[in-house]
C-alpha cells in the first residue's frame, strides 16, 4: 500500500512538474520596417507559438503600470505585440532591458564617443595609416557584417540559428575587443576628445572603452531580468523580443543562468 501510495506520489509529482515548464523563446529581429521583414512577419509567429508574455527590448519607462505602452510603438517588436494583443488578451507585455539604458550612456559619456571613435578608425583605414596588423583586424571587422547582411535580407529562420549566432558573437567580439586593441594603439583616440553637455571632456578611446564594458553589462542584465520574468511566471510560455545581435548573448547567459532549473525550457520559434 505505502508503495503505490509513494509511486501515485511521485507520479502525481512529476505530472505536476511537466504543466509547470516554463518555455523561453528568444526571437532575433531586425528593428525597423523592411520589405522581408516587419510587425506582420512577427504577427504571424506570434499567432503560430501562442506566448503568454512578450518581452520588450526596452525598460520600464515606457510602459504604463498595466503595462501598455505610453505612447505609440514605432518599431517592428511594439507594432507586432500590440496587434497580438489585441487578439488574445489575455497575454501580457513586460519590459526587459537595461533601466535608464539611454541615460546611462549618456551620462558615462560613450554615446556619442562610441560611434565617434569608429568613424575615426575607418577614416584611418581608409587612408592607408593602419599598420598591417590593426589594419587586418579592421578589414574582418567589415567584412563579418556581409553574411549578417544576407542573413537579415532572407526569412526570419535565416536570422534565428546556431550558425548565424556564432557569426554575431564573432562580429561584437571584433568590435568590442579586437578593434578596442587597435584603438589602443593609437594615439589619434587617445588624444581626440568629445565634450558632453556638462562641459567635462572624454576621449574616443575612454567612450569605447566603456561602450565596450557597458555591452557585457548590458545582456548580462537583460538576460537575468528575462530569467526573473520567467521565474515569476511558471508554466508560461515567453517570447524575448530582441535585436538579433543581442541573440547569442542572451541565450547564452539563459543557457548558464538555467542549467540546473529544468523547468525552464528554451526554444526556438520553429519548433
Amino acid at each position: 500500500m505505502k508503495k503505490t501510495i509513494s509511486i501515485l506520489f511521485t507520479l502525481l509529482f512529476s505530472i505536476y512538474s511537466f504543466a509547470q515548464k516554463t518555455e523561453i523563446i528568444v526571437l532575433g529581429n531586425i528593428h525597423q520596417p523592411v520589405p522581408n521583414y516587419n510587425s506582420d512577419t512577427i504577427v504571424t509567429i506570434l499567432d503560430k507559438i501562442k506566448p503568454d508574455f512578450l518581452l520588450q527590448e526596452i525598460d520600464s519607462s515606457f510602459f504604463n503600470v498595466d503595462f501598455t505602452f505610453k505612447t505609440p510603438p514605432k518599431e517592428n517588436e511594439g507594432l507586432a505585440s500590440v496587434k497580438y494583443i489585441d487578439k488574445n488578451t489575455k497575454a501580457q507585455m513586460r519590459p526587459f532591458d537595461f533601466e535608464g539604458r539611454n541615460e546611462y550612456r549618456k551620462i558615462n559619456g560613450f554615446n556619442p564617443t562610441e560611434g565617434l571613435a569608429l568613424k575615426l578608425v575607418d577614416s584611418l583605414y581608409n587612408e592607408n595609416r593602419l599598420t598591417k596588423k590593426q589594419a587586418k583586424v579592421y578589414k574582418k571587422y567589415i567584412d563579418l557584417l556581409e553574411p549578417l547582411k544576407i542573413a537579415a535580407s532572407k526569412d526570419p529562420r535565416s536570422f534565428n540559428n546556431s550558425i548565424n549566432d556564432k557569426i554575431c558573437k564573432e562580429r561584437q567580439y571584433y568590435q568590442y575587443h579586437k578593434l578596442l586593441s587597435v584603438m589602443k594603439e593609437r594615439s589619434e583616440l587617445s588624444n581626440t576628445y568629445y565634450t558632453q553637455a556638462n562641459a567635462q571632456k572624454i576621449s574616443y578611446l575612454k567612450g569605447f572603452q566603456l561602450a565596450s564594458e557597458f555591452w557585457d553589462l548590458r545582456n548580462k542584465t537583460m538576460a537575468k531580468n528575462i530569467l526573473k520574468i520567467a521565474e515569476e511566471n511558471p508554466g508560461k510560455k515567453i517570447i524575448v523580443l530582441t535585436g538579433f545581435m543581442h541573440r547569442y548573448y542572451i541565450i547564452s547567459e539563459l543557457k548558464k543562468l538555467t542549467k540546473k532549473d529544468r523547468n525552464i525550457i528554451m526554444k526556438e520559434f520553429y519548433d
